[in-house]
This record gives C-alpha cells, sequence and structure tokens, in this order.
C-alpha cells in the first residue's frame, strides 16, 4: 500500500486503471504481490537474514521517529498546540460517556497483539548466548521502544489537526502522501518498507514456518514453511482485516486475544506454578519423558484451553452478528470485551487445579 500510494504521486494514472481483483486495480495487486515476493525471497536466506534486517530497523526507526516528532512540532508550533486537542470522550464531545466502554476492548486488543509475540518469543530467544542476554533485551527493548512510538503516534496524529485541519491523520502512509520533497518521499518509502518486513517476518512468519518445520521435518523444512505461511497469508485476505479500523480492534484483535489469553494462563501456571521453574530437557525430546501425557497430549491442557475460550464465544458471535447481540444479553457482551483477561483466569485456575490433583 506504502509503495502504490508514493508511486502514484508521481503516476497518477496508476489510480485510474480498473479494478482487477478483489476491489483492487492491477498496479495495487502488483505491488502487493512484489512487497510478497521479498518477504519470501528474505524466508528463502533464512533467519540470519530477518535478524540482518531488525539490526537495521531498530535504530532506523528510533531516529526516523524522533525526525517525525521533530516536523510535527515545528509545524504545529510546540507540544501545546500539538497536544491540546480535545478529547472526543469530554461532555459535550461526540463521544462523552463512552470512554470506558472504549478503552477496555482497546486494552484487551492490544494485548490480544502482543500476546502473539509474547508466546512466540522462544523462537527468537532461543539463539541468545545467555538468560540475562534475552531477559534484558526484552525489558529494555520492548517497553522503551513501545512507549516512545505510541508517544509519537498519539502526539504526531494530533499535531496533523493543527497543521492541516479537519480530521487528524493517523495513518502514516496517508502522512507520507502530503510530503512533496522527493528526498523525503524516497526515504520514507524505504523506512517503512523496511519495517513492515522486518516486522512481518518477524512477528507473523517465523513462528508457523517453524511451526510447520516441526509437523513433517522430513518433508517440511523452515523455507517451505514460510513459503505454506506466505501462501495462507494471501488466502486469508488480511486488506479485509484492516479496512475498517473499528472492526480490526473490537473483532479480530479481541477475538483471537480469546484464543491466546487460555495459552498464556496455561503456560505461565505449567512453568511457575507447576515446575517452579525447572524443567528436564531430555525429557523434552524423549517420546516417553514426562512431558509426554498421553501420546503427546496433556488432558488438563486441553481442558483448561477449552474452558479459557468458552466464555468468550457468546459476545464473539454476538459482535460478528452470527447472532443478534441481544439475545446474547449485556453481561457476555460485555464479558467479551475483556476476553484475553478471562481467558487468561480461567485457564489458570483450571489448569493449576488439574495437574496439583494429578501431581
Amino acid at each position: 500500500w506504502a509503495i502504490y500510494k508514493i508511486i502514484t504521486i508521481y503516476v497518477p494514472s496508476w489510480d485510474a486503471l480498473p479494478t482487477w481483483l478483489a476491489g483492487s486495480n492491477i498496479a495495487q495487486v502488483g505491488c502487493f504481490m512484489f512487497f510478497w515476493g521479498i518477504n519470501m525471497l528474505v524466508i528463502y536466506k533464512g533467519i540470519e537474514s530477518i535478524r540482518f534486517l531488525l539490526d537495521i530497523k531498530a535504530p532506523l526507526l528510533i531516529a526516523l521517529g524522533l525526525a517525525l516528532l521533530a516536523w510535527a512540532y515545528q509545524q504545529a508550533g510546540g507540544f501545546g498546540p500539538m497536544l491540546s486537542q480535545p478529547s472526543q470522550f469530554v461532555s459535550g464531545g461526540p463521544k462523552a460517556g463512552q470512554f470506558w466502554a472504549v478503552f477496555f476492548p482497546s486494552l484487551t486488543g492490544m494485548i490480544g497483539f502482543w500476546a502473539t509475540l509474547s508466546l512466540n518469543i522462544p523462537d527468537f530467544t532461543r539463539y541468545s548466548r545467555t538468560q540475562r542476554e534475552q531477559m534484558l533485551g526484552q525489558a529494555i527493548g520492548l517497553p522503551t521502544t513501545m512507549a516512545l512510538y505510541s508517544f509519537i503516534g498519539v502526539a504526531v496524529t494530533s499535531a496533523t489537526i493543527v497543521i492541516y485541519g479537519g480530521f487528524p491523520i493517523w495513518d502514516p502512509v496517508v502522512l507520507i502522501t502530503r510530503f512533496t520533497n522527493p528526498i523525503v518521499l524516497a526515504i520514507s518509502l524505504f523506512a517503512l518498507c523496511l519495517a513492515t518486513l522486518a516486522t512481518n517476518l518477524a512477528a507473523n512468519v517465523v513462528s508457523p514456518a517453524n511451526d510447520f518445520a516441526n509437523l513433517w521435518p522430513s518433508k517440511i523444512t523452515f523455507r517451505i514453511g514460510g513459503l505454506i505461511t506466505g501462501i495462507i497469508g494471501i488466502l486469508i485476505q488480511p486488506w479485509k482485516l484492516v479496512a475498517d479500523p473499528s472492526g480490526y480492534i473490537f473483532t479480530w484483535l479481541v477475538g483471537y486475544s480469546a484464543l491466546l489469553g487460555p495459552i498464556g494462563g496455561i503456560l505461565i501456571c505449567d512453568y511457575f506454578v507447576i515446575r517452579h521453574m525447572t524443567l528436564q530437557p531430555l525429557d523434552l525430546y524423549m517420546p516417553d519423558g514426562r512431558y509426554t501425557y498421553r501420546k503427546g497430549f496433556n488432558p488438563a491442557a486441553i481442558t483448561a484451553l477449552v474452558l479459557g475460550i468458552v466464555p468468550s464465544i457468546p459476545g464473539f458471535l454476538g459482535t460478528i452478528r452470527v447472532v443478534d447481540p441481544a439475545s446474547v444479553g449485556s453481561f457476555l457482551m460485555n464479558l467479551y470485551n475483556y476476553a484475553w483477561f478471562v481467558g487468561f483466569g480461567v485457564a489458570f485456575a483450571t489448569y493449576a487445579l488439574m495437574m496439583s490433583k494429578r501431581s
């Protein structure tokens, strides 16, 4: 999308091309497939190529983010005008009295967003030389950069109201197309592509590629697993998920947080409560080791997972309008807004109870 939008600044005729596939013209599809191909090429090169991209991406994006903040500060006339825009939730605002109704689903959605990486982070930390390295890397790298970029996003979005008037511009691609300097556009396009490429590979491809490879090690390599992931990524039509920001947050993110919350609860309970942070590595690789349970499946974990998901199902069905929300009831609809927390708590308690009895 970024590639297409910026190129159309110089080739406006692209916008006039007829619709070809899924509501997109051939140029949009071509840009998408070009970028998809780059993703697959990096995966083919292996995990070290992804690490190389991440090493470049981190300092570059911090520098460009600070540069964007400095630009907004200068154009808007300082932090005063930038941060003085009234909240939509204040009395008399368009969303007066709706703060908590928006806050908790948004919080659940963001936790669900990061729950994917929190569950998959061993795919990366296993390359650390010591336990201390991976702990410091996560403790210092993730909270600080996310806090910084969250502030930059809010501040710059608010500044666009002052700079351009009208509605806030929250989409960085749309904001970049307002610039006319070709050097700025080129640097911005490179930064967006690099950020999207590195983040997509690390967050969305590495883990499922490893999963597919482990399902059939003799036939599926990490490279083939990455290609399978890339093909599935096209088939699920992700552009439809982000077409509506509200649907993306309250349906997609909150919805899959109902799945990830119980998994997180089971893993944390097992490691900290049941195992007391002690594992037997050899048993992890033995077909008849202590972690084999019943033919490789732990009934307590499966039961806890199912019970953790169940409370959020009615609210999810009501949210996607499969059933009438009124028939679901306000309690279950509201419970869905806390899907990750509910799933985590129920699965944690269920797993702890069942495993303690087993012991």
